[in-house]
């Protein structure tokens, strides 16, 4: 008898022998030849390979460490927009969504004299 995952083949005819319980003692009888041996498909096989054995140029470029310093980080976009405490025309934004999905999202603005304010999309 000869198992290939869960389903159980007769070693002599080649017939698919009707599963057991999962019991480790059962025999199985073959209906076609009439054969009987064990039931093997309660044997879980687990099987490792090393990440070398499947070469990919998606998994070495996943594989490479980067290191981001908060520095790095740009959290806000620049805009052509006039601060209204010292007339400054470029100031930094981000958009947060704070309301409900089907309504716009808050546009957070801050000029480099400290001056902060928002408006709703």
């Amino acid at each position: 008898m000869a198992a290939i995952g869960s389903l159980v083949f007769c070693t002599d005819c080649g017939n698919l022998l009707d599963g057991g319980a999962g019991k480790q003692n059962a025999i199985l009888t073959c209906q076609v030849c009439g054969a009987s041996c064990k039931d093997t498909s309660s044997k879980t096989i687990v099987t490792r390979s090393k990440p070398s054995a499947f070469p990919s140029a998606l998994r070495a470029k996943r594989s490479e460490v980067q290191t981001i310093t908060e520095a790095d980080m740009q959290t806000s976009a620049t805009i052509a927009h006039t601060c209204e405490k010292c007339g400054r025309d470029e100031v930094r934004y981000y958009t947060q969504q704070l309301r409900g999905a089907d309504e716009g999202s808050t546009v957070f603005y801050e000029c480099e004299c400290g001056n902060k304010w928002n408006t709703n999309n």
